[in-house]
């Protein structure tokens, strides 16, 4: 439907309005019929001139004319942005994260490395170490909470190279951390990360029995309870040991590649709960 423009009606009025009163001149015998033709045109100009104002007051006034101003346009775009920003939810200091989506309340960061040959993203419901670069130590924590006793599960699967470490992090401040690796050939080892001097102190190593070697998937656990540090491999306690340095801090998993590479790594999903 093609809308009426109560101007163009206007403007073809008058038109023929001027038409018709030409044509008066031409005899007296049609003047009172004229008469009658212009006061029945001027009644139609003025009943489309009332129809014109009423649309006319019935359009969203922004102040005599005047565009919207700079700071109504902020104020606008600020509330457009707020209500599609995605809403953050407190998931509390004890769930299962499945990577459904990339969480908002998880921090990634490099240890050691360049961070142009790593990637950190989720598809197919699954957190994913894509590092194509030596010696990249890459490490992903849980923000919202500190810890001093908590345990760590994560389901994950190795799709590249085998000369890797998966890592479990707890207690991780400004001071350092505990940190747990499993290398894809079976052998682990238990460090304490201090950074004021940037030094990993083992604390004990061995190797995993029970661990799925090559393009496999296992099942990691860590609990940091009290000064007591145990390492478990799928179902199965590996190893606890005892220190007393760190008390509590953030919970947190990493990948870690070293002469070979590509390292890919996928986690199915990672649970915090209580020890």
């Amino acid at each position: 439907m093609i809308g009426i423009n109560p101007r163009g009606m206007l403007a073809a009025t008058a038109t023929m309005l001027a038409i018709l009163l030409a044509a008066c001149s031409s005899g007296n015998a049609q003047s009172e019929n004229l008469a009658a033709t212009e006061r029945a045109l001027s009644a139609t100009q003025q009943a489309l001139e009332a129809q014109q104002q009423r649309q006319s007051d019935q359009q969203p006034q922004r102040g005599l004319g005047a565009p919207a101003t700079e700071e109504v346009q902020e104020e606008q775009e600020q509330q457009e942005q707020e209500q599609e920003a995605p809403a953050v939810t407190d998931k509390g200091p004890y769930y299962v994260e499945e990577f459904s989506e990339p969480p908002m309340d998880w921090t990634y960061y490099l240890l050691n490395g360049d961070s142009r040959d790593f990637q950190l993203y989720t598809e197919r419901d699954r957190l994913v170490f894509d590092i194509k670069g030596e010696y990249i130590w890459a490490y992903y924590t849980y923000d919202n909470y500190t810890y001093g006793d908590v345990r760590v599960d994560f389901r994950a699967k190795n799709l590249g190279n085998n000369n890797n470490n998966v890592s479990l992090i707890c207690r991780v401040s400004d001071r350092g951390w505990y940190e747990f690796n499993v290398a894809n050939n079976g052998l682990y080892s238990i460090y304490r990360y201090t950074v004021s001097d940037n030094n990993f102190r083992e604390l004990y190593s061995g190797g995993v029995a029970n661990m799925r070697i090559g393009k496999e998937t296992n099942d990691y656990t860590m609990i940091c309870k009290g000064n007591r540090l145990t390492l478990g491999m799928n179902g199965v306690e590996i190893r606890t040991i005892e220190d007393n340095l760190f008390e509590e801090g953030f919970a947190g998993v990493g990948v870690s590649s070293f002469d070979g590479t590509p390292v890919l790594v996928e986690m199915e999903y990672v649970e915090i709960s209580q020890p």
